[in-house]
């Protein structure tokens, strides 16, 4: 087994337990009206300490719901109590065994259409883009974050950020710089996705759909794998 073989074991590895935990915050309502982002976070955060043990995250805990869900990552909005009619979503880095995930999901409470539609939509528009992906050998970032913006536009939203998506791999991983646009998918990145990292082994990526409908003032977020199945 090749060392790229067992790279890319660990972090789908890895984003199966994040899938897992996922599920459990689903399973036991976690997400739920008349709870407070911030104390959700922590619950999300003491339910992996549960399944799997004591478990750092690489980026800092997300939760946000209503009008919160407009802001993209680097806004700390205030903390907010989710409504019973309410939109929401998660966005966390958990590491596993030195391996990172990163990996988000939307949950929806009430029976607002125009929410359950936008929920619905991220992993179709996520789909998309992973094909897109698969099927150009040579696409850069700028190429998939306008690939994924019209697929947004297609559906009456609009992207929440300025990027769609990063490398990910073993914790640290490789290295992020806000001043490197190479390292986003992004307007702007004309270098292939499909390249060595900095130290020379395959680039892995996370695709990033963040969603929003701002008149409406909400949005949804769907994270996780790219170019890893």
């Amino acid at each position: 087994m090749t060392d790229e073989t067992i790279r890319a074991e660990r972090l789908l590895h890895a984003q199966a337990q994040a899938a897992e935990l996922f599920g459990e915050i689903a399973e036991r309502g976690l997400v739920a009206p008349g709870e407070a982002e911030q104390a959700v976070s922590d619950r999300v955060r003491d339910l992996a300490n549960e399944l799997f043990g004591p478990t750092r995250h690489w980026h800092k805990r997300i939760v946000r719901s209503g009008p919160n869900t407009l802001q993209p990552y680097k806004e700390n909005p205030p903390d907010r109590v989710i409504g019973q009619d309410d939109i929401a979503f998660a966005d966390f880095g958990p590491i596993f065994e030195e391996w990172e995930a990163d990996f988000g999901r939307t949950f929806v409470l009430g029976d607002d259409p125009v929410k359950h539609r936008l929920r619905d939509d991220l992993p179709e528009v996520f789909a998309a883009g992973r094909d897109a992906f698969e099927a150009d050998p040579d696409i850069t970032g700028a190429r998939l974050h306008a690939h994924v913006a019209r697929l947004a536009a297609g559906r009456g939203w609009e992207l929440g950020g300025w990027h769609a998506g990063h490398p990910v791999g073993e914790f640290p991983h490789e290295k992020i710089d806000g001043a490197d646009i190479e390292s986003y998918i992004a307007p702007g990145n004309d270098t292939p996705l499909r390249r060595p990292d900095r130290a020379g082994r395959v680039c892995h990526w996370i695709l990033e759909v963040h969603l929003i409908d701002r008149e409406r003032g909400f949005g949804g977020f769907y994270e996780e794998l790219l170019d890893l199945r």
